[in-house]
């Protein structure tokens, strides 16, 4: 009797902790807090509760360029979605106000960076080689 008591406990136990794993997040967005584009706002819609979402586009021919040279936002978490279609290596780096972040090293894909902004001016600029020195750079405007 002994026996049974504590393999039903075990049972339930097990069925207990198997509920609490697989529960369904859909209505916490289903992606495990990640930012997404349709929690984020637009480069060119302004700011908003969730964040506000920037696009850098890197020359898909391989020049050391992309565009835009300026980018503006709302203070708070601000992401920079870096798209590269060339084969040549870039990454997005923030700096200023006491912040330097650094993407991943993409090539031929996107990456994203997401760092809090307070107020002020950042620069941003493309880290690997001497790409910035070659005009990879641009200011973020924060307000």
């Amino acid at each position: 009797m002994r026996r049974m008591t504590w393999f039903l406990a075990l049972l339930l136990s097990a069925g207990v902790l198997l509920a609490a794993g697989c529960g369904d997040d859909e209505d916490e967005g289903g992606n495990g807090g990640a930012t997404t584009p349709e929690a984020t706002e637009d480069a060119s819609g302004g700011g908003g509760g969730a964040g506000e979402a920037l696009t850098l586009t890197a020359d898909p021919g391989g020049a050391i360029s992309w565009e835009p040279g300026e980018l503006s936002a709302a203070a708070g978490s601000v992401t920079v979605k870096l798209v590269n279609e060339s084969d040549i290596p870039h990454a997005v780096e923030i700096e200023g106000n006491g912040v330097e972040e650094e993407s991943e090293t993409i090539t031929g894909g996107e990456t994203e960076l997401t760092v809090d902004l307070e107020p002020g001016e950042y620069e941003y600029y493309c880290p690997v080689g001497n790409h910035a020195d070659q005009g990879m750079k641009g200011t973020l405007t924060v307000q």
